[in-house]
């Protein structure tokens, strides 16, 4: 009788150590988050910014969503400064959120009458859940209001 509770106290161990390294423990890590595409900007008119949302991440899979669309604006220089230059160095003037925003792939058009900024450039960046920054737009310019 000795020998068989030994067995089981001997079982019970093994199998106590091998479910105990048995898989990873703690919660599950999600996957990370891909850039989304850079959005299509272009003026529909003197102060309008006509913005197609990217409806793909920059691995070419379908996105579900967007958190945020920022522009930015930096001031006229004497050399016209590249898209990320303009986002590294420039000021965010407007900020779009959800439930603000329209699917991806969508137009979107965002009035800029109230902008008193002077002359130099404009560039719009999407912006995925977790803060994950897309590369910007082409660098549109931005006229002097007095116009």
């Amino acid at each position: 009788m000795r020998t068989f509770s030994l067995t089981n106290a001997g079982l019970g161990f093994l199998l106590a150590i091998s479910s105990a390294a048995c898989g990873r423990k703690g919660d599950p890590i999600p996957h990370p988050r891909a850039e989304p595409q850079a959005p299509e900007a272009h003026w529909v008119g003197l102060r309008q910014l006509e913005v197609n949302l990217p409806s793909r991440d920059i691995r070419g899979e379908s996105l579900v969503g967007l958190e945020q669309l920022r522009v930015f604006y930096l001031p006229l220089s004497t050399v016209k400064p590249g898209p990320r230059d303009v986002v590294a160095r420039g000021e965010l003037v407007v900020e779009r959120r959800r439930p603000n925003l329209p699917a991806p792939g969508k137009r979107l058009r965002i009035g800029l009458s109230e902008l008193n900024r002077p002359q130099g450039w404009i560039v719009v960046v999407a912006v995925r859940v977790g803060d994950v920054v897309g590369p910007p737009s082409e660098t549109l310019v931005w006229l002097d209001p007095a116009l």
